[in-house]
């Protein structure tokens, strides 16, 4: 029995590693707790890096690009893909999601701020519109793993979109905004690391 007590212990220390501590939930308290319990309590506090949440549905790549100047961020909405220069002729490319009818926009700016995590504080027209839905969204969130901005937000000058993570990956691809542009946040991190504010961003059709 000890001995089963012992490797399971070791067991739970190795799935907990990374894992954030909590004060009120010891490992040898799981170990006696339900299957479906420490099941349940592995699934929500898995370190981010390995949430399913984290990961794109369309693979980022390098790809021929030619027409704009090295740094440029150039979005492109019928494509639904961001393309990042990274050298004269070549840019990364990744999948992202785009406004929904009556959200699409175009043109020409530059990134005014960066955040990690950042809080999420939804305009008055949205929640207005989803109210009138049955839906009630906070007047603000504070940034984390549920939270729709996700991992990293760029701000677009001094407009409300911005290019951000988030939760719901199914929507990369797609176009299901309220016109930010939605990255996977593996994809936003990557990005966020190699660019700055100053960076030329450029939305197209």
């Amino acid at each position: 029995m000890r001995s089963a007590i012992i490797t399971g212990l070791a067991a739970l220390a190795v799935a907990f590693a990374g894992m954030p501590a909590k004060a009120d939930v010891q490992l040898h308290e799981l170990l006696f707790k339900p299957k479906a319990e420490r099941q349940q309590y592995l699934q929500e506090n898995r370190p981010t890096s390995y949430r399913r949440s984290d990961r794109s549905p369309i693979r980022r790549k390098m790809i021929n690009f030619d027409g704009y100047a090295v740094g440029t961020i150039v979005i492109d909405t019928s494509d639904r893909r961001l393309y990042h220069v990274t050298k004269p002729g070549r840019a990364m490319a990744y999948g992202v999601g785009v406004g929904r009818q009556g959200f699409t926009w175009t043109g020409k700016n530059q990134i005014s701020r960066k955040a990690e995590w950042p809080g999420w504080t939804p305009p008055a027209s949205m929640r207005a519109r989803e109210k009138a839905k049955g839906r009630i969204l906070p007047a603000y969130m504070p940034g984390g793993p549920n939270n729709p901005l996700g991992a990293r937000a760029l701000y677009i000058g001094s407009t409300l979109y911005r290019i951000h993570g988030t939760n719901q990956p199914w929507t990369i691809g797609q176009a299901m905004s309220s016109g930010c542009i939605r990255m996977a946040n593996e994809d936003v991190k990557h990005l966020y690391n190699r660019v700055g504010v100053g960076t030329r961003v450029v939305v197209r059709r």
